[in-house]
């Protein structure tokens, strides 16, 4: 039985080909996302060990530890004179002072800055030829000198390439510290590490006086310590000799430490990113499933004599459902192989995008690790067994002598099986999503809910989508005669197939439509919200991530004209035992520029005061005079609450901490957003011009009126669901070649059929529009599903995140009327194939095929 079935499986070429599609795709997702996740979680690591000196000398953390280990920005400096009390330590060779800074930005020749755009920073730092723990240099000097006095920098090759800088050129760099714009002369080129590769970041180096006076305001200090040993102890051990001779507040931890706390970083930080990724892998291979489920249904259809044959001879049903199971196994066998190698090109692929977002991975090599081996494996060939087994079951309980009438209807208890239990399933996911919306189940649970009504939907499709397909081919046979009766009833007769072939697109489109009424939503509630929340004439932002020079806010509030100029940040610190984003500001000024209620307390927090969200207060169980623990990095303090505020539309944060206690936390000064008012009757032009003028040096830094500022926020909105749909496209791609699969198995199943309409006279070209317009109809049937399963998820994921800013329902009716017709192209598109294929039949062949 075995040999018989692998002789089959061989024979049909085409048909295992076509099988394996939807698997190939799906395990292609898996194991490249899992692939571009190692290689990423290798570079980091990479960098981090490239840099780590035997033993650094630190401020000490020790004190926000409860606060899950505060990790912000620090002020605190250490002494120059601690690195010749170093340097004289048993077991010490070499001890460098450290001054570093990571928003110093390089503006290329062109005017515009060399970022990354997606987070990595702009490193400055003083030169150092220390090496790192490894005894490999931390950097190389490629070409010209070392900076020799003020006004002299280096640059990492790629980036002054990029920039468009050779030796001898004058470089700009914007900075977020006391000096906002600076300018020195590119002296020589550095190569990091061994591989040079900054995963996006930029890197300039400078002479230690210089980076003191631009970054510590000309303290004789460091940020850090790097310590090389002389190799009599082990790191561990000269940690704690260094250990021994630091002051107070000042900590040593060895390579290794850093190494740990990298490594948890990098994991923390890539968890989102392999957490992404894997969900559009497993809507790939949820889609794949229906295709895989269809593909193999059809496969038994065509089968059927074969396998009633095997029935005849003695093969037990048990032997006919092993015969399609190993089929299955090889199939998934195969697709998993090849998907795991296409993962690879997966990978280039995601390396390529995130390149563009910022992340630059272009000097790392693919890491490959067995794990990704066995998920490839596992989930490739468990998921075309699980789709494989229904049809399986089937095709080992159909009588002998009913195959051989060749009789592969869907019996109706099949039929009510799926009605009933598809039924009781939307039921159930309904319940659960309006208990979500209304009951304040959350988001997991609403989640739990969309889930249930797409297997729901999926296993009613047979019995909802007959009466659908017959309204879209409503108009066939007017338009297109008896071509068009025959392309409607063949979409009705087998309604199992149409609708499993057309669930694959409805899942794809349903997600599709889903994050369209998300995102228009999205856009919508912002400009509601600085329509209504903010006053503001203008807004200053950085064009990158990082936050601009807190130098600015004055020299804008000096302009003639204006009334006011509010400066606004975001920081990290530890709150009530909780590493936290908190904001900060001035709360009385805040409240002119943007709007802020009150519920209990004052604004007026003063030195000390803090701010809390009613939502963060009810759920601490705080009320106005209770004091918060606070961490920062000079310390613990607690501090009183001075008023409970509303939720704010625009203030995502739930802790507001005034400028003042960031100062004396150690939290270096540097704004994220500034808000500014024109003075009544004062001219809007003149004050435009004033503050481009403050602003002319510095081209991260724009000013933009209110319509400006909500047109970039759609923007960065819009971006990021073009990924998304990018993505996603993944699932819909799979869905169309499912429709193209289920036509071409369809057209050799229907061999003969095909055969006979040709012997009585249908024409080639009549031929191909009969199965074009079919697979028009599954198309079209499966977008009609999708388009509306996503506009009730939409709708819900709306309402359910309307607390957190998403408050306006927009609809893209527009856009969703294009994807039915992009749907209906689809199935123009998918029928090319296997409409060619019916149409070269040789007919006499095709009439006496059984």
């Amino acid at each position: 039985m075995l040999h018989a079935t692998l002789k089959s499986l061989l024979a049909h070429k085409l048909r295992m080909v076509m099988s394996t599609f939807a698997i190939v795709l799906g395990v292609a997702f898996v194991s490249g996302s899992f692939v571009f996740t190692d290689t990423m979680n290798s570079s980091f690591t990479e960098i981090f060990r490239q840099t780590a000196p035997d033993v650094t000398v630190r401020p000490a953390h020790a004190q926000a530890a409860s606060a899950g280990g505060f990790t912000g920005a620090d002020t605190r400096l250490i002494p120059a004179s601690l690195v010749t009390t170093l340097a004289t330590r048993p077991g010490v060779a070499q001890v460098g002072g450290v001054v570093s800074d990571q928003g110093t930005l390089v503006v290329g020749k062109n005017g515009k800055v060399i970022s990354s755009g997606g987070g990595a920073p702009g490193i400055a730092q003083n030169y150092d030829s220390g090496p790192a723990a490894d005894g490999s240099p931390i950097v190389t000097i490629t070409s010209g000198t070392a900076p020799a006095g003020p006004g002299q920098l280096l640059m990492d090759g790629k980036t002054a390439a990029t920039a468009g800088y050779v030796l001898g050129d004058t470089v700009h760099l914007v900075t977020s510290g006391a000096t906002p714009s600076i300018t020195a002369t590119l002296v020589g080129t550095v190569r990091f590490g061994q591989s040079g590769n900054l995963v996006g970041a930029t890197l300039v180096l400078m002479d230690t006086p210089t980076a003191q006076r631009l970054y510590l305001g000309g303290a004789d200090a460091f940020n850090a310590v790097a310590v090389t040993g002389d190799g009599s102890l082990t790191n561990s051990q000269l940690r704690d000799e260094v250990t021994a001779a630091l002051p107070a507040g000042l900590e040593a931890v060895d390579d290794q430490q850093i190494a740990n706390e990298n490594q948890t970083a990098i994991a923390e930080s890539l968890t989102f990113i392999s957490t992404f990724l894997l969900v559009f892998a497993a809507v790939s291979l949820v889609v794949g499933s229906f295709l895989i489920l269809n593909t193999f249904s059809i496969v038994v259809a065509q089968r059927t004599k074969e396998l009633a044959l095997f029935r005849a001879l003695g093969a037990s049903r048990r032997q006919v459902t092993r015969s399609v199971m190993v089929e299955a196994f090889v199939v998934g066998l195969v697709g998993s192989t090849v998907g795991l190698l296409f993962g690879f090109g997966l990978a280039l692929g995601l390396k390529a995008l995130f390149g563009v977002i910022g992340i630059d991975l272009s000097q790392a090599g693919l890491v490959f690790q067995w794990r990704t081996v066995f998920v490839a494996y596992a989930v490739g060939v468990v998921i075309t067994l699980l789709a494989a087994y229904l049809p399986a079951r089937r095709a080992g309980t159909v009588p002998p002598i009913a195959a051989m009438q060749d009789d592969a209807a869907l019996p109706e208890s099949s039929i009510r099986f799926r009605t009933v239990g598809g039924g009781v399933l939307t039921a159930v996911g309904a319940a659960l999503m309006v208990w979500a919306l209304t009951l304040g189940g959350g988001l997991s649970l609403l989640g739990g809910g969309v889930l249930a009504v797409f297997v729901g939907v999926a296993l009613l499709a047979p019995v909802i989508g007959r009466p659908i397909v017959t309204a879209i081919a409503a108009g066939f046979p007017r338009l297109f005669g008896t071509v068009g009766v025959l392309a409607r009833e063949n979409a009705r007769r087998n309604p199992r197939r149409t609708a499993a072939t057309a669930s694959a697109l409805m899942i794809g489109l349903a997600l599709v439509t889903t994050m369209a009424v998300l995102g228009q939503s999205t856009k919508a509630s912002v400009d509601e919200i600085l329509r209504t929340d903010l006053s503001a004439d203008y807004i200053v932002s950085n064009a990158t991530p990082s936050p601009f020079s807190a130098t600015i806010a004055p020299k804008v509030a000096a302009v003639p004209g204006v009334a006011a100029a509010v400066p606004f940040r975001l920081t990290v610190a530890g709150v009530d035992g909780k590493q936290s984003t908190v904001a900060s500001f001035d709360a009385v000024a805040f409240s002119k520029v943007v709007a802020l209620t009150v519920n209990s307390g004052s604004l007026n927090t003063g030195a000390n005061g803090l701010l809390v969200t009613s939502t963060r207060a009810d759920a601490a169980g705080w009320k106005v005079g209770d004091s918060v623990k606070i961490d920062m990095p000079t310390g613990s303090r607690t501090m009183p609450i001075a008023g409970i505020l509303a939720p704010s539309r625009f203030l995502r944060e739930d802790v507001v901490l005034p400028p003042a206690a960031l100062a004396t936390g150690g939290i270096p000064p540097a704004d994220t957003l500034l808000f500014v008012n024109r003075a009544p009757g004062a001219d809007t032009a003149a004050v435009t011009a004033g503050i481009t003028k403050v602003l002319a040096d510095l081209p991260t830094v724009t000013l933009q009126d209110q319509n400006a500022y909500a047109a970039s926020n759609r923007a960065s909105i819009d971006r990021l669901i073009a990924i998304i749909y990018a993505l996603l496209g993944l699932a819909v791609i799979i869905a169309v070649l499912g429709i193209v699969n289920t036509l071409a198995l369809s057209v050799l199943e229907r061999t003969r059929e095909v055969g006979l309409l040709r012997a009585v006279g249908m024409s080639r070209r009549q031929l191909r529009s009969m199965i074009r317009l079919e697979s028009v109809a599954i198309s079209v049937l499966g977008a009609v599903l999708g388009i509306g399963l996503g506009l009730i998820f939409g709708i819900s994921l709306q309402r359910a995140m309307s607390g957190q800013g998403i408050e306006v329902l927009s609809v893209p009716t527009v856009q969703l009327l294009t994807f039915v017709v992009l749907a209906a192209l689809v199935g123009v598109l998918a029928a090319v194939f296997p409409a060619r294929r019916a149409a070269r039949m040789d007919v006499l062949r095709a009439i006496t095929t059984q």
